[in-house]
Parts: structure tokens; C-alpha cells; sequence
């Protein structure tokens, strides 16, 4: 019963993504309420479609690279070679954290100009935190027993990383990884105030002409697109863990 409930909810979620992205019109008579002085209840100016592609890109650019560098420096820190340097890694992935993306955007935009670039950079920082961390834990939350008997195996340290750790890891890095993503489709509004492509547009055209209806769409997209996404990389990270045969975290 819960599992024809979750599926009914998907798919729920999923058409009400797909008509306010394509179909928009069709839920007028819902947004024309929200409006004032006869201001459209639809927004036009660009393809909803075409602006939730390019948040994606955003999103999936930025946390491309936020993985590489903080599982990168997951595994480096939980090395013997590396373990001095956790306090000062940590530091820096709670700093991109901390730090307000629109500060980020702010110093950026002199370097690099308007547009994708400084959206990406405020993202990377944003993203590497729940990665980095949960890198750390999973790979730490290995049993000694168990790399004791990968040494015993006659494995090098590569090998025992490559075919024992990072396996009983992954759980934690999937997950720190769903959750890096769901901030970032949520931050990744702000790039529309550099010009970036991206659904802000559609809330901040909301806010200054004062149309609660276009805020709606943006923020229902935005929304909908973060649950899906969240749920669907769930799915995944089940399937890839009953493969090897861990649970997911």
C-alpha cells in the first residue's frame, strides 16, 4: 500500500512539473487570483521549459565538480598521509558552506563577468560540505576487522580502497550527494540576479512587479524539480547498494 501511495505521488508530482512547464496556461484560472491590475498570470517572457534547463546545468555542472574534489579529499584525509590536513579541509568545505552565496557571487562577478560562471563557483562551494563529510564518515565507519582481512588478502592500499572501502562507503557518499543536490537546485536561483539562466528569473520578475503568480511558478518548479530529483536519486542509490549488496544509508 505505501509503495502504490509513493508512486501515485510521483507521478502526481511529476505531471503537475511537466504542465507548469509546458502547459502553464492550463492552471490560469488558479494564478489569476494572485495577480493585480489585469498583470498576466502566466510568465512568457521566457520558455519555463528552456529556464529549468539551464538551472539544471547549473546544478549538475557545480556538483560534478564539488564530488570529484570533496571524495577526492574524503579519501586523501582519511589517509595516514593525509589525516593532518582533516581539520584544515573541514574548515574549508564549512566555509563554503558558511559563506553567503550572494557574497560569492559578488567577489566572483569582477573575475569572471556576468552570467554562468559566478553561479557555478557559489554552488561548488555550497556543494562540497554534505559530500566531503559524509565521505569521511563512510569511509571511516569501516571496521578495522574488515580491512584487517583486506590486508590479509594480500591487497595493496589501492586495491583495499577500490574494492573495500569505497564500496561499504558508498551509501553515505550517495546520500551526502542527494542532499548537495537538492541545495543547490534551491540556491541556484540567486544566479539570475548575475544573469545566469536559470528559474530565478521567474521569481524575480515576480518580486518586482509585485505578481505573487509568477513567484508561484517559480518557486512550485523549483519545488517539484528538488522532490523528483531527491526521490529519484533515492531509487538510485537503493538499486546501486542492493548491488553490491550493502543497504543504503
Amino acid at each position: 500500500m505505501k509503495l502504490v501511495v509513493a508512486n501515485l505521488f510521483r507521478l502526481a508530482a511529476l505531471a503537475l512539473l511537466l504542465i507548469l512547464l509546458f502547459r502553464t496556461e492550463w492552471l490560469s484560472f488558479l494564478l489569476v487570483p494572485l495577480t493585480s491590475n489585469n498583470a498576466p498570470a502566466v510568465y512568457t517572457r521566457n520558455s519555463l521549459a528552456s529556464l529549468a534547463g539551464g538551472h539544471l546545468q547549473l546544478v549538475i555542472g557545480s556538483i560534478v565538480c564539488s564530488a570529484v574534489l570533496a571524495v577526492v579529499g574524503g579519501i586523501f584525509v582519511t589517509r595516514e598521509s593525509g589525516a593532518d590536513f582533516l581539520p584544515l579541509s573541514r574548515a574549508i568545505a564549512n566555509a563554503g558552506q558558511t559563506f553567503p552565496p550572494v557574497a560569492v557571487l559578488a567577489l566572483a562577478v569582477p573575475a569572471t563577468g556576468f552570467g554562468a560562471m559566478p553561479t557555478l563557483i557559489a554552488l561548488f562551494l555550497y556543494g562540497l560540505l554534505p559530500i566531503f563529510e559524509n565521505t569521511v564518515a563512510g569511509l571511516k565507519q569501516v571496521s578495522p576487522q574488515v580491512l584487517d582481512a583486506a590486508d590479509g588478502m594480500g591487497m595493496n592500499g589501492t586495491q583495499r580502497l577500490l574494492r573495500v572501502e569505497l564500496p561499504l562507503a558508498l551509501p553515505l557518499i550517495l546520500e551526502g550527494l542527494k542532499v548537495a543536490t537538492v541545495i543547490n537546485i534551491g540556491t541556484a536561483t540567486i544566479g539570475s540576479t548575475v544573469a545566469a539562466k536559470g528559474l530565478g528569473e521567474v521569481i524575480i520578475a515576480g518580486l518586482i512587479s509585485d505578481n505573487t503568480a509568477f513567484i508561484l511558478q517559480g518557486g512550485l518548479i523549483v519545488g517539484l524539480m528538488a522532490v523528483l530529483i531527491y526521490d529519484a536519486m533515492g531509487l538510485v542509490e537503493a538499486a546501486i547498494t542492493r548491488r553490491i549488496g550493502l543497504r543504503a544509508a
